[in-house]
């Protein structure tokens, strides 16, 4: 709770002090997992709380989310109860260049050997035109047993073609892991990992529309540009997205719904789905 309170505290610190805040927005969320063919999980709910700030040159984003598991008992003693919070903070130096600082950190995992674990990140964007940007962010995350570095390559198209507009996004992940000591999470990983994703997304007046797909394997990765950190030993190898959103006034009610393969990596368990639904209402202001 402490965790709670001092995040709350410095948001409200910082809607406060900027009075001239222009196209920000606070936001809840809630999703929904269940998972097939697993031994260790039966089902589980998310919930989340965030705000993201723009003032001047500077963007202020922060979400904190909890989540509740019901597991397998055995093999596992209980279900899962985790406790994650995320920041991340935007500069932008010029018309064609801004920065990226990230954190992330675990702030309660009852059942891996993650709990505790931390994510810094720092990042830069260039973008040569309105229609194109790249982003190149390093992410280093801390564990006690291993640590994890993860490299992402962003690159945005956007354009308008008869009211309505699209943005494509290609995504590059190259993660790298370096164990400290043995431990079952990564004794059945690979040493790294590279994988690849694609993104499409629409707009015509107030709704939105989008799908996605990521393609490779991969294990311990950070997602969704710095708000999902993926901290079990599982190791996914297809993740199919699709989204539809609606403006009504100052709000934004957004749905999704993702699929994911995976392996669970301690017992080599191969076959596990994972289907995910998501409900997010944001309000700008």
């Amino acid at each position: 709770m402490r965790y709670i309170f001092l995040m709350m505290m410095s948001m409200s610190a910082l809607l406060a002090t900027q009075t001239e805040i222009v196209h920000s927005s606070v936001s809840l969320y809630g999703e929904s997992k269940e998972f097939q063919n697993s031994v260790q999980k039966y089902d589980g709910k998310i919930y989340g709380v965030g705000a993201d700030v723009h003032y001047g040159s500077s963007a202020y984003k922060l979400a904190y989310e909890m989540g509740d598991t019901k597991t397998k008992q055995p093999p596992l003693k209980e279900n899962l109860e985790t406790q994650k919070l995320f920041a991340r903070y935007g500069y932008k130096i010029s018309e064609k260049f801004a920065l990226n600082v990230n954190y992330i950190n675990i702030l309660q995992d009852n059942i891996a050997i993650t709990d505790g674990g931390e994510s810094f990140a720092l990042g830069m964007t260039y973008k040569p035109s309105q229609k194109i940007g790249l982003n190149f962010t390093q992410f280093y995350t801390l564990y006690d047993d291993f640590n994890v570095a993860q490299s992402d390559f962003k690159l945005n198209f956007k354009s308008k073609i008869n009211g309505i507009g699209f943005r494509v996004t290609s995504i590059t992940k190259y993660i790298v892991i370096d164990e400290k000591n043995s431990n079952t999470f990564t004794k059945n990983a690979q040493n790294s990992y590279l994988t690849s994703g694609l993104k499409i997304h629409g707009h015509y007046r107030t709704w939105h529309a989008g799908v996605g797909a990521y393609y490779g394997k991969r294990a311990f990765a950070i997602m969704n540009d710095g708000f999902k950190i993926q901290h079990h030993a599982m190791e996914f190898d297809r993740t199919y997205a699709a989204g539809i959103g609606k403006d009504i006034g100052a709000f934004v009610l957004r749905y999704q719904y993702i699929y994911q393969r995976a392996e669970e990596l301690p017992m080599k368990n191969e076959g596990v789905e994972v289907s995910n639904m998501r409900f997010i209402a944001n309000y700008k202001f």
